[in-house]
């Protein structure tokens, strides 16, 4: 029978299909962040990332020399000059914008009586008329062109050198850290005594936890920040440390506490008998096997708190100094809306952080998540 201890449930291709498939919309995005920050404006502007690797087709325009410019030669009147710029290869070229690739590379053109146009395969083009020429305005040339795969590091120079970065990412980390390590200590506290010691309200304690998990902490800025500010706190790294805190308190507690409910209890119960007190019984024994459930806590205490926006906001502030990560892509996004190469790029520098903290710790996370999907005896 299926579902039987030794026995693959049939639901097993479905589980790995969904993960696959998760996996795979996290990292497509991430991926594409990733290439676009190594394009420049014109590029992306004109192809999506997916193309990058294989060269993208523009059309543009040039203007022919005038008058002054023209040589005689031969009999003829000749103006010369290139239609493109840098390593693009010609694949079309015309002369009006309704068909900018009529012609092919090459190909000679009369665009008025007498006058005939060449575009050679290299971009340059030569003008001829019998007559002298007596315009004053160049003649447009229109050419479709494949640029080669090009990447640059330059959005990288910009935005790493660009004022404030610097000191954002340093506001991110002071907040960060601090936000990340104080609920872990006081929810692996809270979370053994609601697991393992007898105490009058615990279960009412252990409820109200859970129902906290539902508040949504919009509701709680602002009534918070009167708090903060009664008690001369501010706005500031403290208020923020004690506002993270709070708010991600009750996952952490519990998720340490279903977790460590399922630790062996005789292992515990022998400690006490050979004397241990609850502080030594917690220092030596469960926090060492609790590690997996702290670390997948902190991989989403910390992604949260580097990605956080509106509680920086409200607690930290708006002025450049206090400015955080995100708060200075907030900036980018609004006084230089179309140099999406520098978004991309501040982006990603802005994930390369959490990327790394996820990847080192991401063999805890499943087992942190499986907490107390075994009961302990």
């Amino acid at each position: 029978m299926e579902g039987m201890a030794g026995q693959k449930s049939s639901l097993t291709w479905v589980v790995n299909i969904s993960a696959f498939l998760l996996v795979l919309l996290w990292t497509i995005p991430t991926l594409g962040l990733f290439v676009s920050s190594f394009r420049d404006r014109d590029q992306i502007s004109t192809s999506g990332w997916w193309q990058s690797f294989s060269g993208s087709e523009q059309t543009g325009f040039v203007r022919t020399g005038t008058a002054d410019d023209q040589v005689e030669r031969d009999g003829l009147y000749v103006i010369e000059g290139t239609a493109l710029e840098g390593t693009q290869e010609l694949t079309a070229w015309g002369t009006g914008a309704r068909s900018p690739a009529e012609f092919a590379p090459g190909d000679t053109v009369e665009i008025d009586p007498g006058v005939n146009v060449t575009v050679a395969g290299d971009g340059t083009y030569q003008m001829t008329s019998a007559q002298p020429f007596e315009m004053t305005r160049g003649e447009r040339i229109f050419t479709t062109t494949l640029s080669p795969p090009s990447f640059t590091t330059e959005n990288y120079g910009r935005v790493l050198t660009a004022g404030g970065l610097g000191r954002a990412f340093m506001n991110t980390m002071t907040v960060t850290i601090p936000a990340t390590v104080i609920p872990i200590l006081i929810a692996a506290f809270a979370a053994y005594a609601l697991a393992w010691m007898q105490f009058p309200g615990r279960a009412l304690l252990t409820a109200c936890v859970v129902g906290l998990l539902v508040v949504p902490l919009q509701v709680a800025l602002i009534p918070l920040l009167r708090l903060h500010n009664e008690l001369g706190i501010g706005k500031g790294y403290l208020g923020i440390w004690l506002a993270h805190t709070g708010f991600g308190l009750p996952l952490a507690v519990y998720l340490l506490r279903n977790y460590m409910v399922g630790l062996p209890r005789e292992v515990i119960e022998s400690a006490r008998v050979d004397g241990a007190t609850e502080f030594q019984i917690f220092r030596r024994i469960i926090l060492p096997l609790s590690f997996p459930a702290l670390a997948s806590f902190a991989i989403f205490q910390f992604l949260w708190v580097w990605n956080d926006l509106l509680v920086a906001t409200v607690f930290l502030g708006n002025t450049r100094e206090q400015l955080v990560m995100t708060g200075l892509l907030r900036e980018l996004m609004g006084s230089r809306g179309g140099e999406w190469e520098i978004l991309a790029t501040s982006a990603f520098i802005s994930i390369a952080v959490p990327l790394l903290v996820f990847f080192a710790m991401q063999k805890y996370l499943v087992r942190g998540l499986l907490a107390g999907s075994v009961k302990g005896g």
